[in-house]
């Protein structure tokens, strides 16, 4: 079966950047935004909602074979998270905080983030682009915020000249 794929424009993402801001209420102390997918649209939605402090969280799970995008170990839904880069406790703790990445495909790093900006005693919210509920790990539990759902491998404006491998698509 061959996935559908989906190349944006600059324009599409601005869209999706409208029609997102006005769905996020309130005053947000900071943003996390999850690298290096939401680095854009975190900035984007940094702007658009005037939210100044802005975070970042790296993180990801050894388990995985991130050059083809998925894990061949079925129990690598369960490894442990490295945190590569992670906002201290004290900047976190009493703070409405807004979770940003670009897609939620299998939900595994936004969870992860949101969970432990939890556990620091923040109130994490999630912000996604685009919402893949039929690839989530996390049945039943979706972004606080998301533009569109979709089933289809997204190629944004920013990454234009990879395919889903990372290698040159459009050269």
């Amino acid at each position: 079966m061959t996935m559908r794929h989906e190349v944006l424009t600059w324009s599409d993402v601005d869209k999706l950047i409208d029609y997102l801001s006005p769905q996020i209420q309130g005053r947000f102390d900071s943003m996390v935004i999850i690298t290096r997918g939401g680095i854009v649209p975190g900035g984007m939605l940094a702007e658009a909602l005037d939210i100044t402090y802005i975070l970042n969280a790296a993180v990801r799970f050894p388990a995985d074979f991130p050059s083809l995008g998925i894990s061949r170990n079925p129990e690598a839904r369960f490894a442990v998270p490295e945190f590569m880069q992670f906002p201290a406790d004290d900047l976190l703790e009493g703070r409405r905080i807004l979770v940003v990445d670009d897609v939620w495909t299998r939900g595994r790093n936004i969870v992860t983030v949101a969970n432990r900006i939890d556990a620091a005693g923040g109130y994490p919210e999630t912000c996604v682009l685009h919402y893949k509920p039929a690839s989530s790990l996390y049945p039943g539990h979706t972004p606080t915020y998301y533009a569109a759902v979709t089933d289809a491998h997204i190629i944004y404006p920013w990454e234009a000249d990879r395919d889903q491998r990372g290698v040159g698509m459009l050269n």
